[in-house]
């Protein structure tokens, strides 16, 4: 039985996405490694296109363990879990909020994070939204980038080059 509740499933912002690095940004990112590329060539690769946050499990912080019965078993689970995004911390302390170029990349760093797939403009927002200093692409690999604050608020604000580079 389907109950009618009034509200509607949102479309998918990508629906033929199948998980796989726009061939663009992964061009800029090689380049970039290389040294034949600059951070600008990354920026522009990421404005209008999408990254995938990876969402994990993350135990309630004001959980506690509940007592065993008497038995030694319990009947209630050990701890709520919430879904949550994932941030890092550098070594300057400044904090990074995740985002990855494909499916592959994020399994990379974690096997079982489910990727969202996002506007990256919406990622920038939620990084600064949420405090962080930057957006910290592809952690594992295969090359990391580091959008830094300025460059978070120019995509933030849906700044695109126009023209050739």
């Amino acid at each position: 039985m389907i109950a009618k509740t009034g509200k509607t499933v949102p479309h998918a912002a990508f629906p033929d996405d199948d998980g796989s690095a726009d061939p663009n940004l992964a061009a800029a990112l090689s380049a970039y490694e290389s040294g034949e590329g600059g951070p600008a060539d990354v920026l522009a690769a990421l404005a209008g296109g999408r990254v995938l946050v990876p969402v994990v499990a993350a135990a309630d912080a004001g959980e506690s363990e509940p007592e065993p019965e008497a038995d030694g078993v319990d009947d209630v689970p050990h701890h709520q879990t919430n879904m949550a995004t994932a941030s890092t911390i550098g070594r300057d302390g400044r904090r990074g909020l995740l985002a990855f170029t494909s499916v592959d990349s994020m399994r990379r760093w974690n096997p079982d994070a489910r990727p969202v797939p996002v506007p990256t403009r919406a990622a920038a927002e939620a990084a600064l939204a949420d405090g962080a200093d930057a957006l910290v692409i592809d952690l594992a690999g295969p090359v990391l980038f580091s959008v830094d604050a300025a460059g978070l608020r120019a995509l933030a604000s849906g700044w695109r080059v126009s023209g050739a580079l």
